[in-house]
């Protein structure tokens, strides 16, 4: 029996659409990184992009638990020059999907080419309409997934 290993023109990605009204920043992030890279395709071929598509609607509703309005850092480039933003600062400005853009980028591994042709695969939207109806997108209820996936208040 021979090896299956998936070739470049048999890739045939699938849609998703996930609305992040009040689910937590992290738990998202990670189901996104997974989808992104591939892990949820039983012909899981690591050195291919062959992951899904995902559409987010509603980024700029996401939360944090507990104490985690840490400063965001980013450095640009001259001595001295180090930044910081608070994350809920971030989501009230103009760019709120900013916040999970960069938490599934730091869930995706290792800096290359790879990683960076599959974040092109990310579409996310500050508020509930897209472009991609013509993809006919599947819906996921990450909600109805697990408890901890939302926000206190909204969890019954």
């Amino acid at each position: 029996m021979k090896t299956f290993s998936l070739k470049s023109g048999d890739i045939c990605p699938k849609w998703y659409l996930i609305d992040a009204k009040d689910l937590v920043v992290g738990r998202l992030a990670s189901i996104i990184a997974r989808i992104l890279r591939g892990k949820t395709d039983p012909t899981l071929t690591p050195h291919l992009d062959h992951g899904g598509r995902v559409v987010v609607v509603n980024a700029r509703h996401v939360h944090f638990t507990g104490g985690k309005d840490k400063p965001l850092y980013r450095h640009t480039g001259y001595p001295g020059g180090i930044k910081h933003s608070l994350p809920s600062d971030v989501l009230a400005g103009a760019h709120p999907e900013r916040v999970l853009s960069k938490a599934v980028e730091r869930m995706m591994g290792k800096n290359g080419p790879l990683r960076r042709d599959r974040m092109k695969n990310l579409f996310i939207y500050p508020e509930s309409e897209h472009v991609h109806q013509a993809q006919q997108p599947v819906t996921l209820h990450v909600r109805d997934w697990n408890i901890k996936n939302c926000k206190k208040e909204n969890a019954s």
